[in-house]
């Protein structure tokens, strides 16, 4: 399908022709990623800050995106995004975070002065200007296009871009009635890995690598609600005893809480080991073991939750009518990870064809009358740093080898398993949709389909 102008699709070097193969050059080809820069980037929905960096009038902080940057300001409008550039000689604003409630955004470079809902102010000299250049709607900051989900802004440059709920329904369904715009910030890291930014999400896309990448995490509780190995990768353990099952699947929480952080908090954990040590009568058929106690266990962390003035979702009604996958991807570049009532979460960023900035949080839900503080964007750490959860820090270990891999001589494609590594085939597809030119609509369906939960299989996007 052409794009809406009648226009022909615009060719696409390294396009994928067979959904199971990935040419390799993607990953590092200049002209692909300069592609990437010139017509997918200013055309979809960017999570640019979560609320929680803004919470106060007059708070902004900069979101950068290549050569772009963007201020997000809370301002007496609502949260508003502008583009980062004085109307005078397009000095940039603002850099990093801050507070404009009285000083509103100065120039640096003549002193011009807008408020923080980007309304000019000031000009000095105004009187050497000629008046048909001050016209007070040119001389506003450029709006650029905000909206809000799930605790988050998410900007688009393209105006004429569909809702970004339009895109995303699916996940936001399944994500909302966990109440994923009342997490907060329990901690924030980030690091400039030497890998492609896809190549940095696709480690997330499939659950195939946990077997050699995260064995401690490999062997699990039997569990009927979990895939096979053949799905995802996991093994389930041979039939013990009912407690030695329970005390198996406290002990998998515990890795994912110590190499991931908050994405199983130390007080689920200890809540399950309570009810190991209190007795609790459990099925003695070990493929039932793990689904009854998770029965008591999603019941205390929900009580419990509550009683300290936490808006906890009741987790056993979650379990058994809305599941939420292990990950969650949101096109083009954002995670989310539910765990009980915890997440992790994770945004990509391009530097260059072959380095990106990768972020981590840990998010939590605190009591509502809590007061956090304002979260501030972490200094990269060093990729190959011990001090990184133990999870990311497998992963970490692998994708600079992968991203010297693809350029040996003779490797042409990735080979990608049809049922389990298919988002990585969807969303790439996306892509070469957008570096082709199609009509937005259809690649607002593409992206909903190119979105989701891991280990999918490979599906028609549409075109």
């Amino acid at each position: 399908m052409s794009k809406v102008s009648g226009a022909p699709l615009r060719a696409v070097p390294f396009k994928i022709t067979n959904p199971e193969l990935i040419p390799s050059k993607r990953y590092y080809d200049e002209t692909f990623f300069e592609l990437e820069r010139e017509h997918l980037w200013p055309h979809v929905w960017q999570m640019a800050c979560r609320l929680e960096e803004i919470p106060n009038l007059g708070d902004w902080i900069e979101y950068k995106i290549l050569d772009k940057s963007v201020i997000l300001v809370r301002g007496k409008k609502g949260v508003q995004a502008f583009h980062n550039a004085c109307r005078h000689r397009g000095v940039q604003l603002a850099t990093g975070h801050g507070n404009c409630k009285t000083s509103g955004f100065i120039c640096p470079f003549h002193g011009w002065r807008f408020s923080m809902d980007g309304e000019n102010t000031f000009v000095f000299g105004r009187g050497i200007f000629s008046e048909d250049v001050l016209d007070q709607a040119e001389l506003n900051l450029v709006p650029c296009r905000v909206e809000l989900w799930g605790g988050c802004a998410f900007i688009n440059f393209d105006n004429d871009a569909p809702p970004l709920i339009d895109t995303m329904k699916p996940i936001a369904d399944r994500l909302d009635v966990r109440n994923v715009d009342k997490l907060k910030v329990e901690w924030w890291v980030s690091s400039v890995l030497p890998t492609n930014w896809k190549l940095a999400m696709e480690a997330f896309m499939e659950g195939y690598h946990v077997m050699r990448t995260h064995p401690q995490l490999y062997a699990q509780p039997y569990d009927p609600s979990q895939k096979a190995e053949a799905d995802v990768g996991g093994s389930p353990a041979r039939a013990r005893t009912s407690r030695q099952v329970v005390e198996t699947f406290v002990h998998h929480m515990e890795l994912l809480g110590d190499g991931m952080g908050g994405m199983v908090s130390k007080s689920d954990i200890a809540i399950a080991h309570e009810l190991i040590e209190s007795g609790i009568e459990l099925p003695e058929d070990p493929t039932q073991t793990v689904p009854a106690f998770m029965l008591h266990l999603n019941d205390e962390i929900t009580t419990r939750a509550r009683a300290r003035g936490i808006d906890m979702p009741d987790l056993n009604y979650l379990r058994a009518n809305n599941p939420a996958a292990p990950v969650e991807f949101i096109f083009p570049h954002y995670f989310l990870l539910p765990q009980f009532g915890n997440m992790s979460s994770y945004r990509i960023r391009p530097l260059t064809a072959e380095t990106c900035l990768f972020e981590l949080w840990s998010l939590m839900l605190y009591p509502e009358d809590e007061q956090r503080e304002r979260p501030v964007a972490p200094t990269p750490t060093p990729h190959d740093s011990e001090s990184f959860p133990e999870i990311p820090k497998q992963d970490y270990s692998n994708l600079p080898l992968q991203q010297l891999g693809l350029h040996a001589v003779g490797f042409e494609n990735m080979r990608l398993s049809k049922d389990v590594e298919g988002l990585i085939s969807n969303y790439q597809r996306v892509i070469d949709g957008f570096l082709e030119g199609r009509d937005k609509n259809e690649l607002a369906k593409a992206i909903e389909i190119g979105s989701g939960p891991l280990g999918v299989p490979i599906q028609d996007i549409g075109f």
